[in-house]
């Protein structure tokens, strides 16, 4: 039987249990895994049957994860698509800066007024994104994670906003540029 484990901050566990146990069963449900959480020391173990498939535990890990990174739960099971993954960025480690007050402005830089640049990023890049403690979580597709990873670690080391949004934007236009083309490329080459 595969055993996993994870820690999530005390202030979360609530948040994975859920009203009643509602999202802890939610989890075992659609995961098909057994999620033990220890009250005490915010330890979740996560096992599944012996039969289940190797990246069921494995998704049910990153959705803990995901959880105790700050995302609700609604955002955090986005994870269950195949194509969908976990990025989690360490502001102290891209930053360089340790120091409580650096931390509280850098935060707010990657927020900004009234959840704006987070909101931004979000729209351009597709991924969703959650700013917790010394972390930044993001969920997407696998270009989109490193697309919003780009952008969160270019603000962390100070770069202008504009920048930043106009970088995602033109990829964006770049995408959908080559979205387009790629159906007459197939007529050509049949």
């Amino acid at each position: 039987m595969p055993v996993l484990s994870a820690r999530v901050p005390e202030d979360r566990l609530g948040v994975l249990i859920g009203p009643g146990g509602a999202t802890k069963r939610e989890l075992e449900r659609r995961t098909g895994t057994r999620v033990e959480v220890d009250p005490d020391d915010g330890e979740v173990r996560l096992s599944a049957p012996d039969e289940a498939d190797a990246g069921t535990i494995l998704k049910a890990r990153d959705i803990v994860l995901a959880i105790g990174r700050g995302f609700s739960p609604p955002r955090a099971f986005r994870l269950l698509k195949d194509d969908t993954y976990l990025g989690i960025v360490d502001i102290k480690a891209v930053s360089g800066k340790r120091a409580k007050a650096s931390l509280w402005r850098i935060r707010s830089r990657l927020i900004g007024e009234n959840g704006r640049a987070r909101a931004r990023i979000e729209e351009l890049s597709g991924c969703s994104m959650s700013v917790y403690g010394a972390t930044v979580a993001l969920i997407g597709q696998e270009k989109q994670l490193e697309r919003a990873t780009r952008a969160v670690e270019l603000l962390l080391r100070g770069s202008e906003h504009s920048t930043i949004f106009h970088m995602l934007a033109r990829q964006r236009v770049e995408d959908a540029r080559d979205a387009a083309i790629a159906p007459l490329a197939d007529e050509d080459g049949a």
